[in-house]
């Protein structure tokens, strides 16, 4: 569900190249999906102390980040069409993680429960590329419509869920 929330607030100020950029967050994302499960697997609990602590903050800060830039760029720029999301290689991995991590506490959950990994993670990547293959498209078709109103609210969403990361990630602390 974050890969397609992702999705869709990036389809909403992306208009160039819809259906190869959607193809991308599809891939990206579902690969992320899928390769972070196994490496969580493969580590088991030796790595858990190490990647545990840092995880919901890294989550945090690349979401908000991403989700400030577009409400700032909603608001500072006044012409819809000068304005365009650049969809590099390193936006695409880091959005890909982000999405990713709690994947990653996945496997670790299988390793301790001595469950095979083939089947779900086939599953995981197939979910993940179709919905965020479609969020893509249905972001951009929305941002079409609403223009920058929907830009704030994708980027107010990408806030949001950089905040639901830490504050889950207190509660399950205390």
């Amino acid at each position: 569900m974050d890969a397609l929330a992702v999705s869709v607030a990036c389809g909403v100020v992306n208009r160039k190249e819809r259906h190869l950029n959607a193809f991308k967050f599809g891939a990206s994302f579902s690969l992320f999906q899928m390769l972070m499960p196994v490496a969580g697997w493969a580590a088991g609990m030796r790595w858990q102390p190490y990647v545990a602590p840092v995880d919901h903050w890294l989550a945090f800060a690349m979401l908000c980040g991403i989700g400030g830039k577009m409400i700032y760029e909603a608001v500072k720029i006044k012409e819809w069409e000068e304005r365009c999301l650049i969809i590099n290689f390193k936006t695409l991995i880091c959005l890909s993680l982000v999405t990713s991590i709690d994947a990653l506490v996945v496997g670790f959950s299988f390793a301790l429960l001595r469950l095979t990994i083939i089947f779900p993670v086939i599953v995981i990547g197939c979910v993940t590329f179709v919905l965020s293959y479609g969020g893509f498209l249905l972001g951009h078709k929305m941002g079409r419509l609403f223009k920058n109103k929907l830009e704030l609210f994708g980027g107010a969403v990408l806030i949001f869920m950089g905040f639901k990361i830490l504050i889950q990630h207190l509660i399950t602390a205390c």
